[in-house]
């Protein structure tokens, strides 16, 4: 048996979660797998077992959480995940209905209304040169569009970030970040349960097509509801963080924006360079449902191992200079959804409304710089920013 590799390393510390490159270099150069004492947890950061432990659902599994904190010991702090936090046979019946909801052919529906909204928004911004990327272009439009296609009544959307800011933050340990995300817990979770209940949403809209699928006896009324809440928590802050991370990685690397503006084609794949780059989801747990052994160490069952996502993303045992951002590399194979059964299920969504906002900016603006300081905001699992202030050039 291979010698366990033991680690001090917080992952959750304020010190980590605003430059984590560091640790995760020092993470995968300490072993396939590492004990971490802080939090008596096992850690893998390389590409190679984290990919083959998010492919292994029956041995890693995710209905005990995919955080830190075990379900099967203590209570989870929200209804559990009908999708990121079962396993089958319960995970097969609730995600053939949302893969079927979210086709490509529904895809293709959303297109159109989605572009129009993007349109309007990028012009504004693009005429008045100076804005926040962050508050004015990636909060903005995911938060009108998804929403818009969930069939949300307006009132009451700014509930939605506070939200998922709780829900990412909960899966780390309960520190600071964990406690000011709670702080204003009440109002916000019973907003977003009443929104999810049939009578909340629009006809016709994804949300009501949930309900449909529990007409139909594939989900109870329950389910239907805990499913539409998913779309709301999963769909929503990963995307705002990944198209800040984008105009972040653009504003950063000028000449990787002037590839993209020779050929907006390039777009969904540069989206994909973002996503493995600068990763919006950092980390999820799984649990060990037996003994078995990983890269010759042996993890005993019930515990928990933490997966680097963003750490195998930058692995140079799996990419060439993997910490630099280029938009022309084959990024597929980055771990930023997920990968096997829980990849992430609302991806072809992510990946459209990033297409559809990078190409209009590709046409549009002919440079685009920082104007100022960009301000992280830290968060347990999420790695994005709070403001991104910038100057675009309109072409």
């Amino acid at each position: 048996m291979a010698m366990t590799a033991a680690s001090k390393v917080d992952p959750f510390s304020r010190e980590f979660l605003s430059d984590p490159y560091p640790f995760h270099e020092e993470l995968r150069e300490a072993g396939p797998v590492v004990w971490l004492d802080r939090y008596d947890i096992w850690a893998m950061a390389r590409h190679e077992e984290v990919r083959a432990c998010l492919m292994d659902w029956e041995t890693f599994c995710s209905s005990a959480g995919v955080g830190l904190s075990d379900f099967r010991k203590e209570p989870p702090w929200r209804p559990p995940s009908l999708i990121l936090e079962a396993d089958p046979p319960l995970h097969t019946r609730t995600r053939a209905v949302l893969t079927r909801i979210l086709s490509a052919a529904a895809m293709k529906k959303l297109w159109t209304t989605f572009e129009q909204d993007a349109i309007g928004l990028v012009d504004r911004l693009v005429e008045r040169e100076t804005f926040d990327a962050v508050r004015d272009l990636a909060e903005v439009y995911p938060l009108k569009v998804f929403p818009d296609a969930v069939g949300l009544a307006e009132e009451g959307r700014e509930n939605l970030l506070p939200y998922g800011n709780m829900a990412f933050n909960a899966f780390g340990p309960r520190n600071d970040l964990f406690h000011q995300a709670m702080a204003n817990a009440q109002p916000v979770v019973s907003w977003i349960t009443s929104r999810c209940q049939r009578a909340a949403l629009a006809p016709d809209r994804l949300g009501a097509q949930i309900y449909a699928a529990a007409d139909a006896g594939q989900l109870t009324e329950d389910e239907a509801s805990l499913l539409v809440r998913s779309f709301l928590t999963a769909g929503l802050d990963t995307t705002v963080v990944g198209l800040g991370n984008a105009l972040f990685c653009f504003a950063r690397n000028p000449e990787q924006w002037q590839r993209l503006r020779q050929d907006p084609a390039l777009a969904r794949a540069a989206f994909d360079e973002v996503l493995r780059y600068e990763s919006p989801v950092q980390t999820f747990f799984r649990t060990t449902t037996r003994a078995v052994e990983v890269g010759g160490v042996k993890l005993g069952e019930g515990e928990k191992a933490l997966l680097f996502l963003a750490a195998a993303n930058r692995d140079a045992r799996r990419w060439e200079h993997p910490d630099r951002f280029d938009i022309t590399r084959r990024a597929s194979g980055h771990l930023a959804f997920g990968v096997g059964i829980h990849g992430c299920v609302g991806m072809a969504v992510a990946r459209l409304e990033a297409e559809i906002v990078l190409s209009l900016l590709a046409r549009k603006v002919e440079t685009i710089a920082l104007d100022g300081e960009p301000e992280r905001r830290l968060n347990n699992t999420l790695r994005g920013l709070a403001r991104l202030p910038v100057r675009v050039r309109p072409s």
